[in-house]
């Protein structure tokens, strides 16, 4: 008996955590299982190939929001190409509508709801037991001859098994109870292997359900929450920091909703940090304790990430949407923590919710873009079968999409139109803001609008006017449409807009050839060489590439030089990037300002080579000087 479990992943970085503890725990407790991982990005006719060279005689397959309709089409086919296969469905995506899964799709023969692990194990097991020359299905139907002593006995196993719905062989559809919830610490550990998940995102989870009430989320209908045992997640812990994996994501859903388990794993991983790992917690800000911020302060810049869900800062929005947030706490809580400039932070917004309009929710974008997180996500609603949003839609006067992502078309509050609008501006805060590729030019609009959602709402517009929308635009194309947009709307100098332009560039990357608008630096030629030249002998600006020769130098790192200031002061300035020094929260090269004058305090306007140089102090270049770049800080830098 081959039985196949497959997960259809969003992208190829992502592994599912949900067929590896299935397997692992089915696996511990006798049964023989197979994983098989694909992408939505691959070619339908790819994955029907591959399952159909693996032959299982049960395909079992995880259901999301993101795959849904993939899996709807591929069982459809599979059942046509292996006509004896068993297909079973499972996850959040199914569970909350099992029957009708079954009805619109007659080669099923069941759903796994809930949590999976002890009824895969179970089903997979009953399907072991009763494995002999006689199949259960034929042709992609059930066989109608329950009279076989081994499909009678296996009916039996399915009529006294918890959280499945399921077929039998009448095709008669059956709804069987939901079981009591399994101790958390009962699941194996999936990741004793990591062959399998290199350039990977590793998932892991330490509790399960959540304490709060938000309609629009299945966490919510789970309140039984539960936690893995301390010891086993500091050893597991320690496995992930044993091989260096680069990154970890709990999947908690409100990580520090108890404090003395999260401050435990917090304190664990900031004592045995290997350097090199990153963690990402979704976390409830508001209940952060000073204890924990004083923890955070300690922490390794890039060892822990947080996102924060805000939503909404609307009360009457918070109110109806059954959460418990104070946004005064959130915003303090952020501010301190961005003080250590040591955590990237990730807030989300949700567009198309109870008693938002259009302009309560700029108010609220306006809120939490004061705040300067990393990245800000705006998102729109999704409404999930067996959410209180599903069941209040008409009470909303909600509209959705029929098929995945179930995402809001219009409400009460917002009609399409405006929901339009919000799409727009979602597309320009992911790519000026989220990238944090246009650090400077963003300073330069700050300084330019009072509310930062017009800037991005009115640079849509320009996107969508000049037939830019849609379009899959290269980096430099898109700080040439922005410079476009800037000194044609609001009638920025060109010369300014350029030279921040350049700054954002560089600072992300040492460009291997120079856009358009970049000014010729041929007549410095001379003067950058001898710069190198210099710092090959005396090593004042770069101390830590010690051994390296000087056309070396230039390769690793970049000068550029702009006739004026981009600050708005007068007279030439010099900046440096060093590529091998980089903010750890934006990834963007340490900068450095440097007075040539000084550096070259002897040197001859005929650029003859004078053998004594001497280099004089730097600063960083819009940054503290004492505690190095604020990722948070996009002050005014236009002059």
């Amino acid at each position: 008996m081959k039985i196949v479990l497959a997960a259809v992943n969003a992208k190829y970085i992502h592994s599912n955590l949900a067929v590896y503890t299935l397997s692992a725990y089915a696996k511990a407790k006798g049964a023989q299982v197979e994983i098989a991982e694909y992408t939505i990005n691959q070619q339908k006719d790819e994955i029907l190939k591959s399952l159909f060279r693996k032959r299982p005689d049960v395909l079992c397959i995880s259901c999301y929001i993101w795959n849904i309709s993939y899996v709807e089409a591929l069982v459809t086919e599979i059942s046509k190409i292996l006509p004896r296969t068993e297909l079973w469905l499972g996850g959040p995506e199914v569970s909350f509508r099992a029957v009708q899964m079954l009805e619109k799709h007659p080669c099923l023969r069941g759903i796994m709801k809930g949590e999976g692990e002890k009824t895969f194990a179970e089903l997979a097991l009953s399907y072991q037991e009763t494995e002999s020359g006689e199949k259960i299905s034929e042709n992609g139907m059930p066989i109608n001859d329950s009279d076989v002593p081994e499909n009678r006995k296996f009916f039996e196993k399915m009529t006294g098994m918890p959280e499945i719905t399921w077929r039998d062989a009448d095709g008669a559809i059956h709804e069987n109870p939901w079981r009591e919830v399994m101790d958390l610490s009962e699941v194996p550990f999936p990741y004793e292997n990591l062959e399998d998940f290199s350039n990977r995102i590793i998932y892991y989870e330490s509790s399960r359900g959540c304490p709060f009430s938000c309609s629009y989320c299945l966490s919510s209908i789970d309140k039984r929450l539960r936690f893995r045992s301390m010891e086993l997640v500091k050893k597991e812990l320690q496995f992930f920091l044993d091989h260096e994996v680069p990154q970890v994501k709990f999947v908690d859903r409100t990580f520090n909703c108890r404090k003395d388990h999260a401050m435990e794993i917090w304190k664990y991983l900031a004592e045995h940090d290997n350097q090199k790992t990153n963690f990402h917690f979704e976390i409830a800000a508001d209940l952060i304790t000073p204890e924990e911020l004083e923890l955070f302060r300690r922490m390794r810049p890039g060892l822990i990430q947080l996102e924060i869900g805000v939503q909404s800062t609307n009360l009457d929005t918070i109110r109806e949407i059954h959460r418990k947030m104070d946004f005064e706490k959130v915003s303090f809580v952020v501010r301190e923590i961005q003080k250590g400039r040591n955590i990237h932070q990730h807030l989300d917004l949700i567009a198309g919710l109870p008693f938002e309009d259009y302009d309560s929710f700029r108010r609220s974008f306006a809120d939490v873009y004061r705040l300067k997180p990393q990245q800000l996500q705006l998102g729109f609603l999704k409404v999930l079968s067996g959410s209180y949003m599903a069941e209040h839609t008409a009470d909303y006067q909600c509209l959705y999409q029929e098929e995945e992502p179930y995402e809001v078309l219009s409400t009460r509050w917002l009609p399409y139109e405006d929901v339009l609008r919000l799409k727009s501006v979602e597309e320009m805060v992911e790519v000026y803001y989220n990238s944090g590729q246009f650090h400077c030019l963003l300073g330069l609009a700050e300084c330019l609008y009072e509310n930062m959602f017009d800037f991005f709402a009115e640079l849509g517009q320009f996107y969508e006017a000049g037939g830019y929308e849609g379009v899959s635009h290269t980096r430099v194309r898109r700080y040439e449409i922005l410079l476009e947009f800037l000194m044609k709307k609001k009638k920025v100098e060109r010369k300014v807009c350029e030279a921040l332009a350049l700054i954002d560039l560089y600072a992300r990357e040492n460009l291997k050839s120079r856009p358009a608008f970049a000014p010729d630096l041929s007549e410095q030629k001379e003067m950058i060489r001898r710069f190198y030249q210099c710092e090959e002998q005396e090593h004042r600006y770069l101390k830590h590439y010690d051994g390296y020769q000087w056309k070396q130098l230039m390769r690793m790192t970049h000068l550029e030089v702009f006739p004026a200031d981009p600050q708005g002061t007068e007279g030439e300035t010099v900046l440096l990037f060093d590529y091998s020094r980089r903010d750890p929260l934006t990834g963007n090269a340490e900068i450095l300002r440097i007075d040539m004058d000084e550096y070259f305090r002897e040197y001859k306007n005929d650029g003859e080579k004078n053998e004594k140089f001497c280099c004089a102090g730097s600063g960083d270049y819009r940054t503290d000087p004492e505690n190095g770049p604020d990722p948070g800080d996009r002050g005014c830098q236009s002059g």
